[in-house]
């Protein structure tokens, strides 16, 4: 391994789904930036459409709810490249609502998006990269996969799901020389996070939990997960990385006297 180059992705393929916003917006143009020819995937057509515009890559519309549709998707990318080395997977949706006054479509539609979809891209993934016998995927969980507040009861449910996902994807695809992993965000200035931000005692309650005192910026997202991808990470597999700001680190709101 060549430690001068250990976090390039030059020659690298990468597929950033989430692509066309907030944390997948950055993690697509960094590894644009460290040399991988990236394909930006997103519901939103139009925002992966800009995005893959600004980094020099290619874009395409993606639901990854609907597993065809990530297969279709992905054995495209491959097949365009000869291979497809890293796959990256950040969508995911809240409902912030009391257990007791969950309704039933809005579980689906957490459960759905998070943890269904997050199963169609690792799957489709896997297919193709243990049939290459190489390859990266980093799924993204949260710091609601060890830790709670009201109101997050499904969210949290499906973010620790994740974390098991990706520790069975590492232990089934681990022989065939493929790495599965998570980053584990704190809370991150994005637009799933801007009814947070509007209010202004929950932005700062939110800001003083971490240890650093602040919110992340979506492109301090980056540097956790291209390293995930990268070679720099070729003996990490079935981990979750928690960039939280130390979020999980710190126990309680109350600094004693005199420190």
């Amino acid at each position: 391994m060549d430690d001068k180059n250990i976090f390039r992705l030059d020659a690298k393929v990468a597929a950033v789904i989430g692509g066309g916003s907030g944390i997948g917006e950055a993690v697509a143009a960094g590894a644009a930036g460290l040399g991988a020819a990236v394909s930006v995937l997103d519901a939103n057509h139009e925002a992966a459409t800009r995005v893959a515009a600004l980094i020099g890559g290619t874009a395409a519309a993606l639901d990854i709810r609907d597993a065809a549709a990530v297969k279709s998707a992905l054995e495209g990318i491959a097949r365009e490249h000869g291979r497809l080395d890293i796959v990256i997977c950040t969508p995911g949706v809240n409902v912030r609502k009391p257990i007791l006054q969950y309704e039933p479509a809005e579980f689906d539609r957490v459960v759905e998006l998070n943890l269904k979809g997050s199963f169609n891209v690792l799957q489709a993934a896997g297919r193709i990269m243990t049939a290459q016998r190489d390859g990266s995927i980093v799924m993204f969980s949260s710091i609601r996969s060890q830790v709670v507040e009201p109101g997050q009861s499904v969210y949290a449910m499906t973010k620790a799901g994740i974390v098991q996902l990706v520790r069975a994807g590492a232990a089934e695809f681990g022989r065939f020389g493929v790495r599965v992993n998570a980053v584990g965000p704190g809370v991150v200035e994005t637009p799933l996070t801007a009814p947070i931000k509007a209010n202004a005692d929950w932005y700062a309650a939110y800001s003083n939990k971490s240890a650093l005192g602040r919110w992340a910026r979506a492109d301090e997202m980056v540097g956790p997960t291209l390293f995930l991808a990268s070679d720099a990470a070729s003996y990490v597999t079935g981990t979750i990385l928690f960039a939280d700001g130390g979020w999980t680190a710190v126990d309680g709101r109350f600094t004693p006297p005199g420190m």
